[in-house]
């Protein structure tokens, strides 16, 4: 079984959803930007690149191997400290995506992570850091069905955080969780 597992990985990092930019009335008097993934991330960064060196040894190892185990840890320390994009620092912004739980009392989450995409960090490997936004949402929130996406809207800062699940390197003060309606296609 030939890096059946290394392949799906890539597949998973490589096929983010874009929602469009779009500005939206202010919360607590500021300007609020609704943002897709990519814009957590550096311009000139992408998954392939960051990988570009292992693509002959992914291709011709194992996925069980000793040396498929020690190339993963390897990749998983580069996707923990993938790059952000410190101009996100301070911004209120509204940004949709998916939950995983990190603090709640079984009916209210008061803290998890907000990912691009459904199973990250549960059944999957995590998403790089710049992928990952800790959300902090004090008076906490139900979250009835955590299959389904949702919009946040709140803070942003620069701000590297590790749990056993993943790490971060965006945090969100939230004011607002809704859950997510696509926005209108322009054209």
């Amino acid at each position: 079984m030939k890096n059946t597992l290394l392949a799906v990985f890539f597949a998973i990092f490589t096929s983010f959803t874009a929602v469009a930019h779009a500005e939206l009335p202010p919360v607590n008097g500021e300007p609020v930007t609704q943002l897709d993934w990519s814009a957590l991330m550096p311009e000139d960064y992408s998954l392939d690149s960051l990988f570009d060196d292992q693509q002959e040894q992914l291709a011709n190892i194992d996925d069980y191997s000793n040396e498929a185990m020690l190339l993963m840890d390897e990749m998983m320390a580069k996707l923990q400290s993938a790059p952000i994009v410190p101009e996100m620092d301070g911004k209120m912004v509204r940004i949709p995506g998916f939950v995983v739980p990190v603090q709640g009392d079984g009916e209210t989450i008061k803290t998890f992570f907000l990912v691009p995409y459904f199973g990250a960090c549960l059944h999957l490997p995590p998403p790089p850091s710049n992928q990952i936004v800790y959300v902090n949402f004090e008076p906490g929130t139900s979250i009835d069905n955590l299959y389904d996406a949702i919009w946040v809207t709140g803070k942003l800062t620069v701000e590297n955080t590790h749990n056993d699940l993943a790490s971060s390197g965006y945090s969100l003060e939230a004011y607002v969780i809704e859950p997510y309606e696509a926005p209108p296609i322009e054209g």
